[in-house]
């Protein structure tokens, strides 16, 4: 019975493994047309059953999928870079054109794509859903002008890494880095679903990419990069629907199996802020970027996801915290 059960556990990894790769597939390319036999091939499925096991193990047809992140895309693009074009959006997130996107995003939001842009996602959403309107989004746009003012802001020059150093009024220094970061392979265990303030998830998801890793000298610490990558915007993204790989850095040649899916974090410029956090204390972190950083950095985000790198085992230090860099893909305002 245990060795069945086994067996059954082996074959379902198997094949969220093969979606996960169709998955990361679309989304590398999701500004282009796709073909059924394509995104098939890239999982190792016959195209003729392809569509029933993609709708199985993710709740979602091909199609409401694909049209679901390209709408998403769109709107955290909205958002984050005010004075690009609604067309130029609608072409990068795969639309035929301004009128498709256009369509599409009003019977998925209940908004216009200007109106979005113009009142912010927290207005839209705490007009339509009064219970949305506690959203990170929505503090932030409800404290404009009450973010931590620092007393002090340095900025330097190394190389080729612009450093800002902020002494805050609270008595507490922070440092944010803009750097080119190199291209990285990554392993990771994927998770799809609600993860916020969930520490436990998080153990349990490095427990089993670290079983994986641990027996194929795959952890050379410190050379070894632990990352939690963002694949969706928590503020867009149905919880039930969001995406999170924990993961490590790997060599390029690594051969993957089983739940142990493979991805590569795109090389660019990205802005790392340090922080040392309690499980608590993370949304403060995050809203800190957004909130005070990056409006005045003459930084803007790009459509790369966000993540998490992770410098030290929070069980060695001294009251239980863990030194992370907040990164986030940036390019000019």
């Amino acid at each position: 019975m245990k060795a069945e059960q086994a067996r059954r556990s082996r074959m379902a990894a198997l094949y969220r493994s093969r979606i996960n790769l169709a998955v990361d597939y679309i989304e590398r390319n999701l500004g282009r047309d796709f073909a059924l036999e394509e995104i098939a091939a890239v999982a190792g499925f016959s195209k003729y059953h392809f569509h029933r096991i993609f709708h199985t193990f993710t709740g979602e047809t091909l199609f409401q999928f694909i049209q679901r992140l390209r709408l998403e895309k769109g709107a955290t693009m909205l958002l984050n870079d005010p004075a690009k074009p609604v067309t130029d959006i609608a072409l990068e997130c795969g639309f035929a054109g301004s009128s498709s996107f256009a369509k599409s995003f009003k019977q998925y939001f209940g908004y216009t794509a200007t109106n979005w842009r113009d009142l912010g996602h927290a207005a839209c959403m705490s007009e339509s859903n009064p219970g949305k309107a506690d959203s990170k989004r929505g503090q932030q746009l409800r404290n404009a002008g009450k973010a931590v003012v620092p007393s002090n802001v340095y900025i330097e020059y190394v190389s080729n890494t612009q450093i800002w150093r902020y002494e805050l009024m609270e008595n507490v220094n922070r440092v944010v880095e803009v750097k080119e970061l190199p291209e990285t392979t990554l392993a990771y265990v994927r998770y799809v679903g609600p993860y916020k303030g969930d520490g436990q998830l998080f153990e349990g998801l490095f427990g089993r990419l670290f079983q994986w890793a641990g027996p194929r000298n795959l952890l050379r610490f410190p050379e070894t990069q632990i990352i939690i990558i963002y694949h969706d915007n928590p503020e867009i993204t149905d919880e039930a629907k969001l995406r999170v790989s924990v993961s490590i850095s790997v060599p390029v040649d690594t051969a993957v199996d089983g739940e142990i899916g493979k991805m590569v974090l795109p090389a660019g410029k990205y802005a790392l802020a340090r922080f040392e956090l309690s499980s608590d204390e993370y949304q403060e972190a995050w809203d800190w970027v957004y909130r005070t950083w990056l409006p005045e950095s003459g930084y803007q985000p790009d459509d790369r996801p966000c993540f998490e790198m992770y410098h030290n085992d929070p069980k060695t230090h001294p009251e239980g915290k863990s030194i992370v860099d907040i990164c986030i893909g940036v390019k000019p305002l």
